[in-house]
């Protein structure tokens, strides 16, 4: 079993910035890929980020380079690193692990049905 705890959510302003962080805990695995996740009010949850146990990463297309997703081994730590925040990205940020997704693609990287382990959520609010 894997637990995950994010943190790092709140409040800004547009054009701020906010450091997400997941930490992972329980089972290990050699191979793993790591998802961050949005949900907007009424939307469908969606794939933002994700990286894999050999720090490839993937990036959905309205990221437009304005987040980075990272890991710290050490800490059983993923990261999501979100600068130049806009009001469009409100939502509620979940963190997801997947053992050994093969193959490590966009399609199965970036879809939530794809990982069996969820956290809690962690919400971020940006206001213009």
């Amino acid at each position: 079993q894997v637990t995950l705890v994010e943190s790092g959510g709140g409040s800004v302003q547009a054009g701020g910035s906010l450091r997400l962080s997941c930490a992972a805990s329980g089972a290990t695995y050699p191979s793993y890929c790591m998802g961050w996740f949005r949900q907007a009010p009424g939307k469908e949850r969606e794939g933002v980020a994700a990286i894999d146990s050999d720090d490839n990463t993937i990036y959905a297309d309205f990221v437009e380079g304005r987040f980075t997703i990272s890991k710290d081994n050490a800490k059983n730590t993923v990261y999501l690193q979100m600068d130049s925040l806009r009001p469009d990205v409100t939502a509620l940020y979940y963190c997801a692990a997947e053992p050994h997704m093969s193959p490590y693609s966009r399609d199965y990287a970036l879809n939530p049905d794809e990982y069996t382990h969820w956290g809690q959520g962690t919400r971020v609010t940006v206001s213009s």
